[in-house]
């Protein structure tokens, strides 16, 4: 199936049977429009199911119910205080490297210049000295080694300990802004658009602007890509591809992260995205017309009779044409038409580029977002589509599971769908693909709903990443500065209930039906708390490995390693690559723990509590045993 297929049926057979019988016994679930005309037969067979479906449906809520049961009386609380079992893996040096890293963070003129610091003590030193001194300090707390075999012994010690790892290629191009814009403008901006100064009508928010043309501006959380070639998009594969190697080596269950704006040309994330935003808004003016606004994107079904006399009066067709457009999909069958069967009105074309069509309420007509794309610019798009096939199924050949990082909002809404299209392709047996929700987006929850039911629907496994997000502040400055809605939740309380209601969305559908895996990537011990306190109500063993606790290296060790020893699924983000290539990587770890260490004491205080106890009792120089 092509990643270009944006509209599959559902599987057919006793799979279906299967889904529907289990999604019965839920309260929780919308009722799915059929994507099929049944026959006379196929009803009678959804009336009077085969035997061997029932018990088969049967026998999976009775696993869930014993589940448990056994779970309840036997819950796993974690005491995050214990610094014997939090440091359990650390020699007393790297204690104490910790600690003076730790304190070099609270700094700000250290962390402000760290950039010229590092220029000067390199001239200083010389590579060798240099290379030395920050494999002592930051470059040893944060980076695991320089190359694949150099990390095994870190890799190796981390998963006698209970926690794996997700392997990353810490290196970065090291631009000056000038040079970073330069790159943006030229790979966001099509050939129509340079020829027609703005005639396409293309939103705001989706055209690349040079004053935020730098995209690591306020952004210390997440790795940068800029598109310079075609072949230097190929080189990304190829580092994500032994990436997804060395994790399938190191152990049986690991991870692998990748960013889509390093497989390809930004310029068609942007205008696909934009396709998806002007589409779904169609459909909620559909919705406000018919008097269901303010609900709930999963909530709003549309009267298929009066949805279509509203797009003949909007201009957008014929009655006969509007028809045709959903029995064509053999969708509405129930009589209404909701969020979900309108994305899939978006179907596979000859040309990728066809893809990208709007409707225009001015004219009544659906258009092309540009004016025209060039042979090469569709190739662009090809390409990206082919190398993220070509991860995906040396994921699939390696046993890891590959995460989609999340980015900036104006690529996001095309970086979900294709993660959804891989989802649907890869997940059918077991969750390979897992996609990024970012809690801090107002419409957070309604990205994570549907996606779950769509799976729910389709019989595929879900795998979500959730994070609070890294691009906070420049997405803040680019909405206030270009002029459009700011897409942030208001607060940082907001941003914590925001991730509460989605983690406990794909945990509730854990504890109903089985398909769905979650990573808790937080360093914050309330909500790793939250999330052991629901497992333990609803029944979630940690060794059905549905549930993954997510952490930066050289990061909150309290937190990750008491997990693992209790058994639960804990993974390590491991960065690797040569020193002075990494060192933008280094950067930013320093001003993201300049935040954290201002903030809280917490873990410099449990650090110190270790090294008092490991000299009270004569262990001061003691080594893991593994």
């Amino acid at each position: 199936m092509s990643y270009t297929k944006l509209a599959p049926a559902l599987r057919a057979g006793s799979d279906i049977c299967l889904t529907r019988a289990v999604v019965s016994c839920r309260f929780r679930s919308t009722v799915a429009s059929p994507r099929t005309k049944p026959s006379s037969e196929s009803q009678e067979q959804q009336v009077d199911a085969p035997c061997s479906v029932l018990k088969k449906a049967a026998a999976q809520v009775d696993h869930i119910s014993q589940t448990e049961n056994a779970w309840s009386k036997s819950k796993v609380f974690i005491d995050f205080e214990n610094t014997k079992e939090a440091y359990k893996s650390k020699e007393t040096s790297e204690l104490l490297r910790s600690l003076l890293v730790f304190r070099l963070c609270t700094f700000d003129f250290l962390v402000d210049k760290n950039k010229e610091l590092i220029n000067l003590s390199r001239k200083v030193l010389g590579k060798r000295l240099f290379e030395q001194l920050m494999k002592m300090t930051f470059y040893g707390q944060f980076v695991a080694g320089e190359d694949q075999e150099a990390i095994k012994p870190l890799v190796s010690r981390n998963r006698a300990f209970g926690v794996g790892s997700v392997l990353d290629y810490g290196v970065e191009e090291d631009l000056t802004q000038e040079e970073a814009e330069k790159k943006e403008m030229e790979s966001c901006v099509s050939e129509a658009e340079k020829e027609n100064h703005g005639v396409d009508h293309r939103e705001k928010k989706y055209k690349a602007h040079r004053q935020f043309g730098d995209r690591r501006g306020g952004v210390i959380s997440a790795r940068t890509y800029f598109y310079a070639d075609e072949a230097k998009c190929d080189q990304h594969m190829e580092t994500f591809l032994k990436c997804i190697e060395a994790s399938g080596g190191s152990s049986e269950d690991g991870f692998s992260a990748i960013k889509l704006t390093a497989l390809g040309r930004p310029q068609f994330l942007l205008q696909f995205s934009e396709v998806l935003v002007k589409w779904r808004r169609v459909f909620h003016l559909l919705a406000a017309d018919q008097g269901k606004a303010g609900l709930s994107a999963l909530d709003i079904k549309l009267e298929m009779k009066q949805l279509q006399e509203s797009l003949v009066k909007l201009g957008l067709g014929a009655k006969d044409e509007t028809q045709n457009w959903f029995t064509g999909e053999d969708l509405g069958m129930s009589g209404t038409v909701d969020l979900l069967d309108w994305n899939s009105l978006i179907d596979s074309r000859t040309k990728i580029s066809n893809l990208l069509v709007v409707p225009n309420l001015e004219t009544g007509q659906l258009e092309p977002l540009l004016s025209k794309f060039t042979d090469e610019e569709e190739m662009q798009m090809k390409r990206m589509l082919q190398r993220m096939d070509v991860l995906a199924k040396k994921a699939l050949q390696q046993g890891v599971r590959l995460m989609v990082d999340a980015e900036q909002t104006y690529f996001q809404p095309a970086i979900s769908r294709l993660t959804l299209e891989m989802q649907r392709k890869f997940n059918k047996e077991k969750p390979i693909i897992f996609n990024t929700y970012q809690c801090y987006l107002r419409e957070a929850y309604d990205n994570v709903s549907l996606d779950v039911e769509l799976s729910r629907r389709e019989g595929w496994y879900f795998g979500a990443k959730l994070v609070r997000g890294a691009y906070m502040d420049q997405e803040r400055s680019r909405a206030a500065e270009i002029g459009y809605a700011d897409p942030i939740n208001p607060n940082y309380d907001a941003t914590n209930q925001m991730y509460h209601r989605c983690l406990d969305y794909v945990l509730e559908e854990i504890k109903h039906h089985r398909n769905a895996n979650v990573m808790v990537a937080s360093h914050n011990e309330n909500t790793v708390k939250f999330t052991l306190q629901r497992m333990n109500e609803f029944g979630i063993h940690p060794s059905e490995n549905k549930v993954y606790f997510g952490q930066l290296l050289g990061m909150c060790d309290q937190i990750s390693f008491p997990l693992g020893q209790a058994g639960y699924p804990v993974y390590k983000y491991v960065p690797y690559g040569p020193v002075n290539e990494v060192l933008p990587y280094l950067s930013r770890r320093a001003q993201e723990n300049r935040g954290i260490m201002k903030g809280s004491q917490r873990e410099r205080l449990l650090l110190w509590t270790e090294l008092q106890r490991r000299l009270l009792s004569g262990e001061i120089f003691y080594k893991p045993v593994y």
